[in-house]
């Protein structure tokens, strides 16, 4: 009795060691995954979703131009709105270009670099730039030929026409033909880079977007990857949601419902394999940087400018804090993601992560909050002086070396001395600072080196792993699939271009009863 009891003793003492091994609180750091392009749409994750969408290349935020076939000149708005619409300029720039609001396949409504919409009142009237918000009269109906010649109308029938004093009204007489008259426009699609909720949503229209975001949901994401992650040590994934989720079943249009389902299946999944979830609200109303993963309708940022916007965002932030609290496999909430330095204030980004902090202490003592930084030219250490909470603080930055210029003809030994000089002298300063824990939330083995060899991956995807394991909170990387194959997790572990060395150590404490019962058999036949 006394030999199996000294046995059992040191068994739960090697268990002890699996389980907490570094770091926080008694767990490991955060080794992890982002679910990116799940819950939360990024056309360039997985572009196959919009292809069904009639008019495809004009979606909402589309950046167009139009160009008078008669008069060879571009339809401006004069000072970026406010006045007049005219014909009259040779070069086109920010006044001669239009941001789309989609309202049907071939119903838009235009709006100007300043933010006002194109509007007329009635047949033969002058078009202006002057209506701050759209409805029936600021929506033209589009026909589209097929070498991209438009005609834009009224609802009433009546075209529009570049006129000989190089103004454009809705006077043209009878239907135009394709060829060379005032109501024929060339259309210059100058960007279509914006593919996200709002554009899939709206441009599928709400039924159709229902079957293929539900079919979405069901298949890219399953309890399968959630046991790939464990088989590989992965302890936690940052999932992205968008501010709708807190309206499930039923959000505002054109948001469909069906995320916050997928999240709960991603709570359970993750406790089956003891993997711990962070949620990361990657979206907020009216989009806190303007891009397709904030669910953006137009490419604008008006979220920091709209005291309803930040009151929303706080309601789901509760609602989220809320129902997910008490959840084992609940390890923190992200109260924003990427806000944009550019456009979101210090002083308003700092006052709504305190009001966040406090709702989610409201809900639990031990979750960690976690703050994203601005990106853009912000310092993360704006953050750490901001004294934006006391128990559990989380920083989280994005280390990519791409979209910036100062990468671009980096060579794979630059790449690799950039993060350990760089990289790993800010990490070790944030480390040392008096604060908020260090947590790279984002960053992903691939550059803009366009030959790098397989040897030349690994040796980034090291020096990567060396610094970012060295974070106090830990690291996720982005994203867990991907059509891009050096973005994508599962493809990089299995083709052997990131080797990830980590034992079972960085693994969270043995997810289930057999799990455990197993490690004690072996233990104890060791023993």
């Amino acid at each position: 009795m006394e030999i199996g009891s000294g046995k059992w003793g040191i068994v739960f003492v090697l268990l002890g060691v699996i389980c907490s091994v570094e770091g926080l609180n008694g767990s490991p750091r955060v080794r992890g995954v982002n679910l990116g392009g799940w819950l939360v749409i990024e056309g360039w994750i997985k572009p196959s979703l919009f292809d069904g969408i009639p008019n495809g290349d004009m979606l909402d935020g589309t950046e167009v131009q139009f160009k008078s076939v008669t008069l060879k000149k571009y339809v401006s708005a004069d000072d970026g709105g406010g006045g007049v619409v005219t014909v009259d300029r040779d070069n086109p720039l920010a006044w001669e270009t239009f941001r789309l609001w989609r309202v049907s396949e071939s119903a838009f409504q235009f709006r100007t670099s300043s933010g006002q919409f194109l509007t007329c009142d009635q047949d033969g009237g002058s078009i202006t730039a002057t209506a701050r918000s759209p409805s029936s009269t600021e929506t033209f109906y589009l026909e589209r030929s097929n070498d991209n010649r438009v005609h834009i109308k009224l609802k009433s029938g009546t075209y529009l026409q570049a006129s000989n004093s190089n103004q454009l009204t809705a006077d043209y007489p009878g239907k135009p033909g394709w060829d060379e008259n005032g109501a024929t426009f060339e259309l210059i699609i100058v960007s279509n880079d914006l593919h996200g909720d709002y554009q899939i949503a709206n441009g599928y229209g709400h039924d159709k977007a229902a079957e293929v975001l539900k079919k979405h949901r069901n298949s890219f994401i399953t309890v399968e990857d959630f046991d790939f992650l464990y088989r590989h040590g992965m302890n936690t994934v940052r999932i992205p949601v968008g501010w709708w989720i807190a309206y499930d079943p039923e959000p505002p249009p054109p948001f469909v419902g069906g995320t916050l389902e997928a999240l709960d299946n991603a709570f359970s999944w993750a406790q089956t394999f003891g993997i711990k979830c962070i949620i990361d609200l990657h979206a907020a109303p009216e989009s806190q940087n303007g891009m397709e993963h904030s669910a953006s309708r137009d490419g604008t940022t008006g979220w920091p400018n709209s005291p309803d916007s930040i009151s929303q965002t706080l309601n789901v932030i509760d609602f989220l804090a809320s129902r997910y609290s008490n959840h084992p496999s609940l390890l923190g909430i992200e109260l924003l993601n990427e806000p944009s330095a550019a456009s979101v204030p210090l002083d308003t980004l700092v006052s709504y992560y305190k009001q966040g902090y406090k709702i989610v202490r409201k809900h639990s003592s031990t979750a960690y909050v976690i703050f994203c930084q601005r990106i853009g030219s912000a310092d993360p250490m704006e953050l750490y002086q901001a004294n934006l909470g006391t128990e559990n603080t989380v920083v989280d930055l994005h280390y990519y070396n791409l979209f910036d210029s100062y990468f671009s003809n980096m060579t794979s030994l630059e790449n690799i001395q950039y993060i350990y000089k760089a990289r790993q002298t800010q990490v070790q300063a944030l480390n040392s600072a008096n604060g908020p824990l260090v947590f790279i939330g984002e960053w992903v083995n691939e550059w803009d080196v366009t030959e790098g060899s397989l040897y030349d991956y690994q040796e980034f995807g090291r020096a990567q792993l060396d610094v970012y394991n060295a974070a106090s909170f830990g690291w996720t990387y982005w994203t867990l699939k991907n059509d891009r194959v050096h973005w994508d997790f599962e493809w990089n572990v299995r083709n052997n271009y990131l080797q990830l060395q980590l034992g079972r150590s960085s693994a969270m404490c043995l997810p289930n009863f057999l799990h455990v019962l197993g490690c004690l058999c072996v233990c104890w036949v060791l023993l």
